[in-house]
Order: structure tokens, then sequence, then C-alpha cells
């Protein structure tokens, strides 16, 4: 199906349903869609840059005021730790005194997630490479999402009736369980609705976040329950940066996805088409959208370290380096994000997952 630019009328049936109106839907299953675009130097990005060399766009609305309107955390890290610390977890207070989890297993691999925008922020194989990037510019003081990791973004990916790529990744979580064996570490998050998320997207729903922390492997699973008493759409992504040498990156599976790129010289007029490269580098400037991925993705970092990135669930793909326009870190990192671009419509008592496999080869 060829792909479309988004319409009013379509935004306007989106807006009642709750739906990122930035991407059209024929069925909200299908998922025939349309593909939309971010704004020139990404609005995700942009908006928590505080570093020379980043812009310095003002945040969204509603963003500065999270953690005021949420709590960045309810209940101290100690309190926590008591509850669900256990061999290879531990609660602990991270960077600006935000609380955040250390899993580790046996086989000496760890990761770190934030309370705040349930975020993975790093993943060390047992080799003690850490294979996410978090951006010197990130922000850990509850009033900005975290720059880097594994950001969520919902109930809407990019622009729309709401801020910029949703709330989630602007609140706390709360810790579900924790638990651990010989081979693995797993920690359950939970994302409920608040006064602050009801403000801008009125609907009962529950979010859970679940982390398998294996040797030489992170799994994440996301569920999305409705447990309003009316429907509700919703778009999703993991806004996940990689550690990666920009200039020696490369990322293969695409070849023959439909995909939306918008060029450096002219972000206002993607370029729609299909991939026809086996392998797709980073040289300048990259924001290009894929629809309709393949459930694996390989991609070298530019370091030595070729990493699986499989899913079950996430449809769509999008690759992102912002280059000049984020001077201070662009060589450092690239984002390969597993995408829902088509609007998920979920009935009263109605759920949808997704599952990333992220491994080193």
């Amino acid at each position: 199906m060829a792909l479309l630019k988004l319409s009013s009328s379509i935004a306007s049936t989106s807006a009642s349903l709750g739906v990122a109106p930035a991407i059209a839907h024929s069925s909200a299953r299908s998922g025939g869609v349309a593909l939309s675009w971010k704004h020139s130097c990404s609005p995700f990005h942009a908006a928590l840059s505080s570093s020379p060399g980043c812009s310095s766009r003002a945040l969204p609305s509603g963003v500065a005021r999270a953690s005021q309107a949420t709590g960045v955390s309810a209940v101290s890290a100690e309190d926590l730790n008591e509850k669900f610390g256990a061999k290879g977890v531990k609660v602990q207070s991270g960077e600006g005194g935000l609380t955040k989890v250390v899993l580790s297993t046996p086989a000496g691999s760890e990761a770190e997630v934030y309370l705040y925008g349930g975020c993975v922020t790093s993943w060390k194989t047992s080799e003690g490479k850490d294979l996410l990037f978090v951006r010197p510019d990130a922000v850990f003081t509850g009033q900005k999402p975290i720059s880097g990791g594994l950001p969520h973004c919902f109930p809407q990916f990019g622009p729309g009736p709401i801020q910029q790529h949703g709330f989630a990744r602007n609140v706390s979580w709360e810790i579900a369980s924790s638990q651990s064996d010989d081979e693995t570490t797993t920690l359950v998050l939970q994302l409920k609705p608040s006064d602050y998320s009801r403000n801008m997207w009125d609907y009962e729903f529950l979010v859970t976040f679940k982390i398998v922390l294996g040797g030489e492997k992170l799994t994440t699973e996301l569920v999305v329950e409705n447990i309003d008493s009316k429907p509700f759409s919703f778009t999703t992504a993991l806004h996940s940066y990689f550690k990666a040498d920009a200039s020696k990156t490369s990322v293969t599976g695409l070849k023959g996805c439909k995909r939306l790129d918008k060029p450096y010289e002219d972000p206002a007029n993607p370029i729609e088409g299909q991939e026809d490269r086996d392998v797709i580098e980073f040289p300048g400037f990259v924001d290009t959208m894929y629809r309709e991925t393949p459930s694996e993705l390989l991609l070298d970092n530019g370091f030595g370290t070729k990493l699986s990135i499989k899913n079950e669930g996430w449809t769509d793909a999008v690759l992102w380096n912002p280059y000049l326009t984020m001077e201070a870190c662009y060589k450092d990192f690239v984002c390969v994000e597993n995408a829902k671009l088509a609007p998920v419509e979920l009935q009263p008592g109605q759920s949808w997952t997704a599952k990333q496999f992220l491994s080193p080869l």
C-alpha cells in the first residue's frame, strides 16, 4: 500500500479515540497506515538537550511539571530495597537522587533501570561492555525525560494531541516484582494512571514492563492493558540508544521495507519509498521510519560488536542519528528503535504485548 500523508479528517477521528494523529490508519488491528516524521533535530531529543552542541528547544507543554504532578519517588530507595532487594537485585539512589535498580547475574552481566521513566540506562555484558548510551547532556532531575538508554514512547510516538512522545518517560514507574535464579535476573515495573496522565489522556490503563537480564542477553516485554470501560488507541516505541562509532556503524535487515526518510537538507519534505540497501550506514543525518519490518535486525556498532535486535509484536522500526544538530555527541551513538507506528486499538479488557531481545553475536 502506498504511504499516505496525514489528513485532517484522520486527525479528528484519531483524537477522539486518543490516537496520536501523526499516524493514520484504516483498521485498528490490520494497520493500513500512513507514516509521519519527526521535526528537524527530532523534538524528542531537542526537548532534552542542555549541553553545547545540542538544541535548546523548550520542553513540550507539561514536561517540566512531570515530577511535581506525579512525584519522582513516593517510596525511598532504602524501603524499596528492603521489599524487593535480593540476590542480583539492588534498589539504590542513583544520579540526581533518582531511584534506580541495579540488576546482575552470576555470569557477570549488569543492567541499571531508573524508576523515573521506567528507563533502562545501562546494559553490560559479562565482558563489561556497556552496549547502551546515555547522552552527556542527560538530566537526572525528574524534570525531563532521561535522554538515553531505552526510553518509552507511550501512548503516543512523535508529535500529536498530547506532549511529544507521550508521558510514560516523564513519570515514575512502580516496582511490581523482582526475582533471580542461576541464569537470569528479572525486574517487573508497572505504570498506572495518575492525575498527570489523565489531564492529557483520560483513560484507565495498566502498562507492565518486564526486564530480564541474562548472561549475554537483555529481554524486555511491554504489555499494555485496557482496564477502562471504553476503548482507546495508542502508538508506542522503545527509543533505544546504542553506543556506537557512528562513522563505522551499520544496520542490516531492512531491505525491501517501506520507508519514510527525512533528508537533512529539507526535513519538511520527507521522501517516501522502499529500502533498497542491504547495509544501511550513518554517514550523516539519519531520520528514517520503516514499516512492516522483519523480526530481527543486526547492528554493527563500529567497535567490533554485532548486536542482534530481535522482536515480537514490534512491527516497525526507526533509525536516527542527529549528526550536526547534536554536535557534542552524535558520533557516539545511533538509535535503532522498535516501534508500533500503526495505532493499536484496545477494547475494554484487551491487552497488547511486544518483546525485544538484545544479544551480541
